[in-house]
């Protein structure tokens, strides 16, 4: 209770140990599918052309929500032992965090839910859901409890939420403004996605926001190799700042290549990755207010642009290809990729990169 006399609500948690739950024997599925970054990009892009509702949904206690499909006992909580059967254990009907089961639980029940609204679960990305009746349509990004919900219309926005709130607790947070940890600014003429907040956090964990800019994220003179320059003295802080970097690529198309440079040598740091690890943060500081801009188009063509180099790699001679693709004028996807097998030629490398976009914009379409 505070001073003025309100209660506040007090928080209290009932978690199973899980720890010893072996998936195969006391569990099938525990994985509870996320949606993809190339999926939001697509539907932010198609929802600014088409100028849709774009809503922010919170589930509350998500996991208490799942239906368990196995059979799952578990000791009396502490403090709250049944004196008269003080020996029995407790029959459970429901996930409880702490579960292995809990997440693919939470995601499966949700999913039925919406299909019995009239969704149907994309072929490409299960966790994007569509709708679409007569001329009302609606797409549902479900991330764990974080919910994108975009609508044709303010009066199926309504319907939807409604619905959804009558089987589920969830908290309509408005219009998108900040999710995951990227914030939305929309405009009539724009989209903006942006992750300043997350890049200024890592070059404080970094103690770099006061460093040297760098004008580009990466040297292209020097090439990294398995066996140059001696080891870092603190592994842990080099894998703590390149795992970090990887979630800035989801709006940072122009660190993208150079951050997947320094997580190919997670496993042995030396001090030229470290370099080239430092000189990704100082040219991020440098260009912190970057993101990546979705705008109105009236031409919803899918076009693609691949590259390769040929025999990069200095260690192995492999290739390494990439490719953005682009919805009308929006950049969608930008992934790149060291090839799996030896080219004997320039044209052979580019041949296998085009290869690589064909069968990824496949999946991602």
């Amino acid at each position: 209770m505070i001073k003025a006399g309100d209660l506040i609500r007090h928080k209290s948690h009932l978690v199973c140990d899980g720890r010893s739950q072996e998936v195969g024997v006391d569990c099938d599925e525990t994985f509870s599918p996320v949606v993809k970054t190339t999926t939001i990009h697509t539907v932010l892009g198609l929802a600014m052309a088409q100028k849709w509702i774009i809503h922010q949904l919170d589930v509350k206690n998500a996991f208490l929500h799942g239906d368990l499909k196995e059979t799952v006992y578990m000791y009396q909580p502490l403090d709250f032992v049944d004196r008269r059967a003080p020996n029995h254990v407790c029959l459970l009907r429901k996930a409880l965090y702490g579960l292995k089961e809990a997440p693919r639980a939470w995601y499966q029940r949700f999913a039925n839910f919406l299909l019995q609204m009239g969704f149907i679960i994309a072929m490409s990305d299960t966790s994007l859901f569509t709708f679409k009746h007569g001329d009302d349509i609606a797409y549902l990004l479900l991330y764990v409890d974080d919910i994108i919900l975009v609508t044709s219309s303010n009066n199926l926005r309504g319907r939807m939420i409604t619905t959804l709130q009558t089987e589920f607790p969830m908290s309509d947070l408005g219009p998108l403004n900040y999710f995951l940890g990227i914030s939305v600014t929309r405009t009539p003429s724009f989209m903006l996605l942006s992750q300043q907040k997350y890049a200024h956090d890592i070059l404080e964990r970094a103690g770099m926001c006061n460093c040297k800019l760098a004008a580009t994220p990466v040297d292209t003179q020097s090439k990294l190799s398995v066996e140059s320059g001696p080891k870092v003295q603190d592994p842990t802080k080099y894998r703590n700042l390149a795992g970090a970097l990887q979630y800035l690529t989801f709006t940072r198309p122009d660190v993208a290549y150079a951050i997947r440079q320094v997580c190919l040598f997670m496993h042995d740091r030396r001090e030229p990755y470290f370099d080239a690890l430092k000189r990704i943060l100082r040219y991020v500081q440098g260009t912190i207010d970057h993101g990546l801009h979705l705008y109105p188009t009236t031409v919803l063509q899918f076009i693609t642009y691949t590259d390769a180099d040929w025999a990069g790699c200095p260690d192995t001679r492999r290739s390494t290809s990439g490719y953005c693709c682009f919805l009308g004028n929006n950049l969608i996807s930008w992934p790149s990729k060291r090839q799996h097998t030896l080219s004997r030629s320039s044209a052979e490398a580019e041949y296998r990169g085009v290869a690589n976009v064909v069968a990824g914009g496949m999946l991602d379409s």
